[in-house]
């Protein structure tokens, strides 16, 4: 297995690129020139490549270290989500909107809207508390007012909240490459109901939505769990292992397809969509969790 990336390292490297020098990388960061040399003479040692020309005039990339630094784009973005996206766990910070958001929802798209909304706001704004749950956990926290703001998957939202739409998303069914379904084009729904699946706990928007397409198609009567786990993470590693097909959002799983880990089995005459939805209490939300919406809705419509 190769090693994993020094993201300081890196985002030094970067930087001393972006900034022309290393001593403009080195007051970026507020550490020394010497320190910034050092990780990146350590980065270029473990790739056993030149990256960056340093001379009196500045310092410039060489053609791999281009390649490491546009490679290293996506990568230090992660991580300065994952970062603001961290923060939101913290309650130390003043004025804060307490948000609880499904378990899908918090994966995969909470990270880019707290970093967004950090860069909105700055470091001295409004923090986000976050807490995540299944969907009817989420409604629960909203309408006993420990959450200012929730977002669920739930394809009906219960109308004595207020509510907007934030995304969308599908449900994919998965199995892993030699899975007899990886091959054979297309299931139907009525095989698909009869099929014991990996699935989330009952009160799981991901699990709702599959159970109210198949009965709206006329499968109500669908097969037993293979197995019911309480994680996106449980289901995919179990789907992986073989145990049996599981329903997934496309958010938790397109990584696992692009890189063949699983693969997608469409369902004939059965297509599983949902609408991604901003619940709080009252007519309105809270000016702040408002602006929150305002900046979900730019990063996710554009």
């Amino acid at each position: 297995m190769a090693a994993e990336p020094d993201l300081d390292a890196v985002r030094a490297l970067t930087l001393a690129a972006t900034g022309g020098s290393i001593s403009a990388a080195a007051a970026h960061l507020g550490i020394s020139q010497q320190a910034v040399s050092a990780r990146i003479r350590a980065l270029e040692s473990s790739l056993d490549a030149v990256l960056l020309v340093r001379s009196a005039r500045g310092s410039r990339l060489t053609t791999a270290g281009e390649l490491v630094v546009g490679w290293a784009a996506p990568l230090l973005a992660a991580a300065d989500d994952f970062a603001a996206a961290t923060a939101a766990l913290r309650t130390d910070r003043r004025g804060t909107v307490r948000v609880a958001a499904s378990l899908t929802i918090a994966e995969h798209l909470m990270p880019a809207w707290v970093a967004a909304w950090r860069v909105s706001t700055g470091d001295d704004g409004p923090a986000i508390r976050l807490e995540a749950a299944n969907s009817t956990a989420v409604i629960e926290a909203v309408r006993s007012g420990s959450a200012d703001l929730g977002f669920v998957e739930t394809p009906v939202v219960p109308g004595d909240l207020g509510s907007v739409v934030v995304a969308r998303d599908a449900i994919v069914v998965v199995v892993p490459r030699g899975h007899p379904w990886a091959t054979r084009g297309r299931v139907s729904a009525a095989d698909l109901a009869a099929t014991s699946l990996v699935v989330r706990e009952v009160g799981s928007g991901t699990r709702q939505a599959l159970e109210d397409a198949l009965a709206h198609a006329g499968h109500g009567d669908f097969a037993a769990p293979a197995a019911v786990l309480s994680t996106t993470l449980a289901v995919r590693s179990a789907v992986m292992g073989g145990l049996a097909p599981g329903a997934l959002s496309s958010l938790a799983v397109a990584d696992d397809i692009r890189a063949a880990r699983l693969v997608p089995v469409p369902i004939r005459g059965l297509r599983i969509e949902r609408p991604l939805t901003a619940v709080w209490l009252g007519a309105e939300p809270s000016a702040t969790a408002r602006k929150f919406l305002e900046v979900v809705a730019a990063v996710t419509w554009g």
